[in-house]
């Protein structure tokens, strides 16, 4: 099986999604294997445009499967949205598939995000404030939470102990302000979303 694989090596900015678009109906599968929600990738297709910041760009074209792969970081937030934008807009994601193993980004890893930044001043990272580093610092050291993690009995016990851990560590932080009640309301919500994907 033949396997091509497109790498941005610049600044992440270079077309990626626009590339994978065109490229897509010569293939069966197309998969995102690292990443999180950045800029996003944006597909204009007649008179819409769609800006995708997870779900592959191969999402558009039929007969197409589309994998969210184990690399990626998902919040569950973003990727409710961009499936409410496709089925808003008549398309299906019957071709999607996210990995169980792909790690969720959780409420308080944007807080951490937001918390570490602050604490920088001017020698800030300029980071995306969305909780991709603090997630992966998770997943590197084997406690995050996965896709596949939020159909089982324990799961509530396991986000619980890792908030629990993220709180702890925001200590360390000068306070800043963050709505964490409002974010995690809308985290399950969107949760019971994305359990729908297979």
């Amino acid at each position: 099986m033949a396997l091509d694989v497109l790498l941005g090596l610049q600044w992440g900015d270079e077309g990626k999604g626009k590339i994978v678009d065109y490229l897509a109906p010569n293939y069966d599968i197309i998969a995102r294997f690292q990443g999180g929600p950045n800029a996003g990738h944006t597909i204009v297709i007649g008179e819409d445009k769609f800006v995708l910041h997870t779900i592959p760009s191969g999402i558009f074209r039929a007969g197409v499967l589309n994998l969210i792969g184990n690399g990626v970081v998902v919040d569950p937030i973003t990727l409710s949205k961009e499936i409410a934008m496709l089925k808003t807009a008549g398309l299906s994601i019957d071709n999607l598939l996210i990995s169980s193993k792909a790690h969720l980004i959780l409420p308080t890893h944007k807080w951490l995000d937001a918390a570490s930044e602050a604490s920088k001043g001017a020698a800030k990272i300029g980071s995306t404030l969305k909780g991709i580093g603090p997630t992966y610092m998770d997943k590197t050291g084997r406690n995050g939470l996965r896709i596949g993690d939020v159909s089982t009995p324990d799961f509530k016990n396991k986000y619980n102990s890792l908030i629990e851990k993220h709180k702890k560590l925001l200590g360390i932080y000068p306070e800043i302000d963050f709505d964490f009640e409002a974010q995690e309301q809308l985290w399950f919500e969107s949760v019971e979303v994305i359990k729908q994907i297979p």
